[in-house]
């Protein structure tokens, strides 16, 4: 990618007009700047065949991992799983550029470096995993999300089992955990087992004295060096807010009537836009 600004954008959605409009804001280059974003390009906003087309026609300019519903993309157009009507992708099902725009999206992957000492991924960083050990895990996944017959796993991706790590996870339950990790992890609970049940923001779980679970970025994490920076998406119910500077979210909500938000990584500077 070009020297000039480095700009990480949080969940999209198929939010084109708010695309837009933040990348008017902060004076985007393509020909100078990098655009990453941090995945959920698709789904719920009211239009994902702009988002994607756009997004496609930056070339090197702009990259991305993959979120819960990008994957979902692929799994409906294998027919794997049927589309939400909520999350309104008739248009882009139905694109004679489907095929083209898929393709470009399955070559992203979970987790990648934006900086030397940045990572981006949707969800965050497992507890357990170094940074390094992130990016080796994604890059599994990847491998067969590159390959012709890739719809394969799809078939095999879904489910919340296994929840915990182990070194020892071999085939689909591997996979399937680190995909999990990436792109749907919000709680974790005291044991290193992953959480799906809770969506909304710590302060509603944590009043529960019994409660084990605790957000994945504040639990302490002996393989994240100091001045490693993680940012992610995905959690719409925090604002952003994590209260550590390591950990940036940048899904502010804007599909639901909040706002969209980039960071540029040079500066540390905030640019968003109200829906």
């Amino acid at each position: 990618m070009s020297q000039g600004n480095t700009y990480v954008i949080g969940d999209i959605q198929g939010c084109y007009d708010g695309l837009r409009r933040v990348l008017d804001k902060a004076r985007f280059d393509p020909n100078a700047d990098s655009l990453f974003a941090v995945g959920d390009l698709v789904a719920r906003g009211e239009d994902s065949l702009s988002t994607l087309r756009f997004l496609k026609s930056l070339g090197n300019s702009f990259s991305s991992v993959l979120g819960n519903h990008d994957l979902h993309l692929l799994a409906v157009v294998n027919n794997i799983r049927k589309a939400k009507k909520s999350d309104k992708l008739a248009p882009l099902l139905s694109a004679p550029d489907l095929p083209e725009l898929v393709d470009w999206l399955r070559h992203f992957p979970l987790a990648q470096k934006v900086a030397n000492n940045t990572v981006i991924v949707h969800a965050g960083l497992y507890p357990m995993w170094s940074t390094h050990k992130l990016l080796a895990l994604s890059d599994e996944v990847s491998d067969v999300l590159k390959r012709p017959q890739y719809a394969t796993f799809l078939t095999e991706m879904y489910g919340n089992k296994p929840d915990k790590w182990s070194e020892e996870l071999t085939g689909s339950e591997r996979l399937r955990f680190i995909v999990n990790a990436c792109t749907r992890m919000r709680f974790v609970h005291k044991n290193s087992t992953l959480d799906f049940d809770n969506k909304a923001h710590p302060s509603a779980i944590m009043h529960s004295t019994s409660s084990t679970l605790l957000p994945w970025f504040e639990h302490k994490n002996t393989h994240l060096r100091h001045n490693e920076k993680v940012v992610f998406g995905h959690w719409a119910a925090l604002a952003g807010q994590t209260n550590n500077p390591q950990f940036i979210g940048l899904d502010t909500g804007y599909v639901w009537g909040q706002s969209m938000t980039m960071l540029e990584l040079g500066r540390n500077e905030v640019i968003s836009v109200s829906a």
